[in-house]
């Protein structure tokens, strides 16, 4: 039975109901599901019903009311059975969280379901119901049954038993046929088949979010529209194919995925077939900890074990961002953003802050109106309260939106998230990589993460994470070039308005130093050509004054004493606020054979710069006056000219002496500093860091070190500058927040009002 969505004058048809009702977001996605359940899956409107209201509902929880149930036949609604599926609609911008699962399962549990599923259109989540208990974990599955075998109680219980774990795996191994198929057909290399991968995800990507996730990308939808175009189709018009991922490089033009003349460089035959392979998954709307994950894998094994690339092990990654705690609001950027693991983690990170907050709210919005009073109301005023709550929660919700460009989310995702690499492969993967956990990919970039391009200039990021490349050279040869400057004069438009004056000053790194060595953009480029130092000096120069930084370097790289310099310039500029030697095995798991460190910095902020400055001048002066009449009598003595001048051999053992001196007034005055500018260092060391050398996961010593970190950052008010926020009340019942930067308090932004 074919049914569409009706819309007019601002409501929606509700067949289930026989009614119109007031278009809202949530009904919307509950009309288009009903559909869904229709097409796709075979039931009939008569077996089903909306808005249901089970028992066991809780105080403080609103009425239980069950969005949307499915009967195994009409003969069970009407007999008032237990239904077989219940479903949970949250409005199509909403992230569902878990506490969100756990309501739903509720209701699905006491009307007696074997299925919960939970949808938003774009993601829909499916959970086995367990008889008799709540469980503390739900259990994913990967789809509801079709009509055909509902009453089938040996096919339902194999429905049952195929779990999300099992869809992760499933869909990392059809990646690895999809990438074989081309391997054997195309006969590319990896790096090109993994290429021809990506475009066709991207493909399939646009094409189910175009649908709304009602239609997947399949061959039986590719083969009926192939076959309208070859209908039409100009001997001069490129192949179907061809033209689907030339509409795809326009919908995805802003953020440079593809250089306008490439193209699918694999034969039509491999495309239906790997279309073929992916068709039972919907990327659309399947849930993003399933995708995400499952690319990950897809990525580590492909890239390590055929490309000869490292990634940063996920065990190391989700240290350091919980190390310096990324906040809301906070600019973060990886220079050598590989994969996109430590943007990935951040974007997750502050997003489920968010959500918490939301989450927050919204439970004292239910405490507010669900009260005493409301037990005691008649239905229709119950109605309205519902009505005023939902309302409420839409203007939280709409936060979470990332198509409004207002929302917190939004915000998150497209001016706070910042990359780059010099790979063109590796910036593509990336923003794939977002794309596959939840649209967090606004500010990736292929460029040399050396110089500045789009939002990645100096003094403009709260957060630097990278794993900058290790043991490589810049060349002295290499000279920036005129090829190195923007010059998109629409794009430099857009930057200008969006950055302002700073923008300007970005360009000039680039645009004043043509034909100079890349060198000479780094005072440390005078000491050392180690890709690993210089990267060092450009994260503190992407740092705001207070920002702060978490990067991988080769252990001792700051204790070499060869590179006593780097050190004592990076100590000029920030406080080295934590090391931690991790073991290699770690990074032997992910192909790398260098023992690494982890290192956390702050950058100085204003008064630190100014106290170390002041502190640099009292020790110079210190020192310098010891040693002052010394100096002065072995200066006296080389001045002397004539018959009484110095013989060569005295002149050159005093001039021994006077370097000799010179060198301990150096030693001394950096001694004296690190006296005067005393702060503790904290050093630690991990013996098992999560993953041994094959790749397993065994004992993660990392995690009670951030948590003792965490406990000692705060006791010490490490990030003095840090934004914080408070939320505050008026009234008992309009919700507003303010910010607290260095202690200075915003003006009041404001939530809702009853």
């Amino acid at each position: 039975m074919k049914l569409e969505v009706q819309i007019k004058d601002n409501k929606i048809f509700a067949p289930l109901l026989n009614k119109w009702l007031v278009l809202k977001p949530e009904e919307n996605v509950r009309q288009e599901y009903i559909c869904r359940l229709l097409d796709t899956y075979g039931f009939n409107l008569e077996q089903m019903d909306q808005e249901v209201k089970v028992n066991n509902s809780q105080r403080g929880q609103g009425r239980a009311m069950a969005d949307i149930v499915i009967w195994r036949n009409t003969k069970d609604k009407s007999e008032h059975k237990s239904p077989i599926i219940v479903v949970e609609c949250k409005a199509e911008h909403i992230t569902v969280r878990e506490e969100d699962y756990f309501q739903g399962y509720n209701y699905a549990s006491w009307a007696g379901a074997d299925f919960f599923v939970t949808t938003n259109l774009k993601e829909t989540r499916i959970f086995k119901v367990v008889k008799g208990n709540i469980p503390k974990k739900l259990e994913e599955i990967v789809d509801i049954p079709k009509v055909d075998i509902v009453n089938n109680d040996k096919k339902i219980s194999e429905l049952l038993k195929q779990t999300k774990a099992f869809t992760r795996d499933e869909f990392s191994k059809l990646l690895f046929k999809c990438h074989n198929i081309i391997r054997n057909n195309d006969k590319l290399s990896p790096e090109a088949a993994f290429d021809e991968i990506s475009k066709i995800l991207f493909i399939k990507i646009r094409y189910e979010r175009s649908n709304s996730g009602a239609q997947i990308f399949s061959k039986e939808e590719f083969k009926k529209a192939k076959d309208y175009d070859d209908k039409y189709r100009a001997l001069t018009d490129p192949p179907f194919y061809q033209k689907l991922f030339n509409q795809t490089k326009e919908d995805f033009k802003d953020d440079d995925l593809f250089e306008p003349s490439e193209i699918i460089r694999i034969r039509e035959n491999s495309f239906e077939a790997i279309v073929e392979e992916l068709q039972i998954y919907n990327l659309s709307t399947t849930s993003d900890d399933v995708k995400g994950i499952a690319f990950e894998q897809f990525l580590g094994r492909t890239f390590r074990g055929e490309l000869g690339q490292f990634f940063t092990p996920r065990t190391v990654v989700d240290f350091m961002v919980n190390v310096l705690d990324p906040e809301e609001g906070e600019v973060l950027c990886d220079p050598c953003c590989g994969s996109g693991g430590f943007l990935i983690k951040a974007f997750e990170y502050v997003r489920a802050k968010i959500e918490q907050e939301i989450h927050e709210e919204k439970e004292r919005i239910k405490l507010l109106y669900f009260d005493d009073a409301f037990e005691k109301m008649k239905e229709a005023d119950k109605e309205k309260v519902d009505e005023t709550v939902n309302d409420l929660f839409t203007k939280l919700n709409a936060e979470l939106d990332i198509n409004n460009p207002d929302s917190r989310l939004r915000v998150l995702s497209y001016d706070c998230i910042f990359g780059t690499d010099a790979n063109p492969r590796m910036s593509r993967t990336a923003k794939m990589n977002m794309i596959m956990h939840g649209d967090g990919h606004g500010g990736v970039h292929h460029n040399d993460g050396l110089l500045n391009v789009n939002g990645i200039f100096e003094n403009r990021f709260d957060v630097i994470l990278t794993n900058p490349p290790f043991g490589s050279r810049v060349e002295k040869s290499l000279k920036i070039t005129e090829a190195d400057k923007y010059t998109d004069e629409v794009r430099i438009a857009k930057y200008l308005k969006r950055y302002g004056p700073a923008y300007e000053i970005a360009l000039r790194q680039i645009n004043d130093n043509i034909n100079k060595p890349l060198l000479s953009l780094y005072k440390t480029g005078k000491l050392s050509s180690l890709t690993e130092v210089l990267f060092i000096e450009r994260c503190l120069n992407l740092l705001k004054p207070g920002g702060r930084m978490g990067i991988v370097l080769p252990e001792g790289v700051l204790n070499n004493t060869n590179l006593q310099k780097i050190r004592d310039f990076v100590e000029s500029k920030a406080k080295i606020l934590l090391i931690t030697s991790i073991p290699q095995d770690v990074f032997i798991a992910s192909g790398a054979t260098v023992k690494p460190s982890l290192l956390f910095f702050k950058k100085f902020a204003e008064a630190e710069v100014k106290e170390y400055k002041s502190v640099q001048t009292k020790a110079k002066a210190a020192i310098e006056d010891i040693y002052k009449n010394e100096l002065q009598v072995i200066k006296s003595k080389l001045a002397i000219k004539g018959k009484e001048a110095l013989s060569k051999e005295d002149r050159k053992e005093l001039q021994a002496k006077e370097k000799q001196i010179d060198q301990t007034i150096e030693n001394e005055i950096k001694a004296k500093i690190k006296q005067l500018f005393d702060y503790e260092i904290p050093i630690a060391e991990v013996e098992k860091a999560g993953i041994s050398t094959t790749g397993s996961v065994i004992e993660n010593e990392l995690v009670p070190l951030e948590e003792e970190f965490t406990a000692y950052r705060i006791a010490n008010k490490l990030w003095v500058n840090e934004t914080k926020e408070i939320k505050y009340q008026i009234n008992d019942d309009i919700i507003g927040r303010v910010r607290i930067v260095d202690g200075m308090v915003s003006e009041p932004e404001m939530f809702y009002g009853k």
